[in-house]
C-alpha cells in the first residue's frame, strides 16, 4: 500500500482549471520535489493534500485511505503536517507554545479533564511538553523556548516552523518554498536541516521550491508542473536537461 497515491487529480475554481489530472505515488522514505514557475498549480497541489481544498474530481488516499471526506486536522492527525510559503507563526506564544499547540489534535483528553486536572490530563501535557523540547533540542532551538518567533531572524522562525510540523509526528512533510526570503547562508544550513530531518525522523518529505540549489541537492525525483499540467518527472539530472522545463521554467538558458 503507498503512503500516498493521486489519482487523477483536478481542481477548478469558477471556470479556472487550475490543475488538471495529476498523479502521483509515494511508497514512503521518498525526499522529492515539486517544481513549476509562479501560478503553475503547485501550493494548489498542497492545499489539496493537506484538506484545505477539495478535488474537483480524483482522488487523494493517505495510508489507503480517501482523504476528500476529511478536514484538515483529521488528515493532520493521520500523519501529513506541512509548512507554508509565508511563515504562519503565533507571534504572540513563546516559540515552546507554538511547538506545544501543534500537538491540539491528539490531546486525548476532554474539557472535564482539564478543569479537574485528571492523570490523563497530566499524562497528555507531560507527553506534549516533553516531545516539545526533544524537537527543540533535535533542532537546536532549545535556547528559542521561551522567546516569542517575531524576536528571531527570519532564518530561525522558517527552522521553528518546520520544528511545529515536526511536533506531530508526520509520516509525510510538506515543504511550500523552505527557502523562500532565506539568505545565501541560511539556505545552505537548510539544506542540510532537511536532510538530516529526513534521515533522523525517517519521514516522506515532498518540498516545492523555487532555488534550484536546494531542490537538485536533496531531491531524488522532481515533478515539474506548468499551468497546471505536469510537463515532466525524473531525476534531477533528467529534469536539469528537459527542454520543456527548460522553457517552461526559465524561458531559456539551463536550470
Amino acid at each position: 500500500m503507498a503512503l500516498l497515491e493521486i489519482q487523477s487529480m483536478t481542481q477548478v475554481f469558477g471556470g479556472l482549471c487550475a490543475l488538471s489530472d495529476f498523479n502521483l505515488r509515494f511508497d514512503g522514505g521518498e525526499l522529492n520535489g515539486l517544481i513549476g514557475p509562479n501560478g503553475a498549480g503547485k501550493t494548489t497541489v498542497f492545499n489539496l493534500v493537506s484538506g484545505f481544498y477539495k478535488p474537483t474530481q480524483g482522488q487523494i488516499l493517505f495510508k489507503g485511505r480517501d482523504t476528500k471526506p476529511m478536514k484538515p486536522h483529521k488528515i493532520t492527525a493521520l500523519g501529513v503536517a506541512r509548512t507554508f510559503q509565508n511563515i504562519r507563526l503565533w507571534h504572540d506564544m513563546t516559540v515552546l507554545d507554538n511547538i506545544r499547540l501543534a500537538r491540539h489534535q491528539t490531546l486525548g483528553y476532554n474539557l472535564a479533564d482539564a478543569l479537574l486536572r485528571t492523570k490523563r490530563y497530566q499524562r497528555a501535557e507531560a507527553d506534549i511538553e516533553r516531545n516539545a523540547h526533544e524537537i527543540l533540542e533535535a533542532l537546536q532551538l532549545d535556547r528559542y523556548a521561551h522567546e516569542r518567533p517575531r524576536n528571531l531572524p527570519y532564518g530561525m522562525q522558517r527552522r521553528v516552523e518546520i520544528a511545529r510540523a515536526l511536533a506531530v509526528k508526520p509520516d509525510l512533510l510538506l515543504l511550500d518554498e523552505p527557502a523562500a526570503g532565506l539568505n545565501t547562508s541560511d539556505v545552505d544550513g537548510l539544506i542540510q536541516l532537511i536532510r538530516w530531518i529526513h534521515k533522523e525522523f525517517k519521514l516522506t518529505i515532498w518540498m516545492i521550491e523555487h532555488q534550484m540549489q536546494v531542490v537538485m541537492s536533496l531531491c531524488t525525483w522532481i515533478k515539474v508542473i506548468d499551468f497546471g499540467s505536469t510537463i515532466a518527472e525524473g531525476t534531477p539530472e533528467q529534469i536539469q536537461n528537459n527542454p520543456d522545463v527548460i522553457k517552461a521554467y526559465l524561458g531559456d538558458g539551463t536550470l
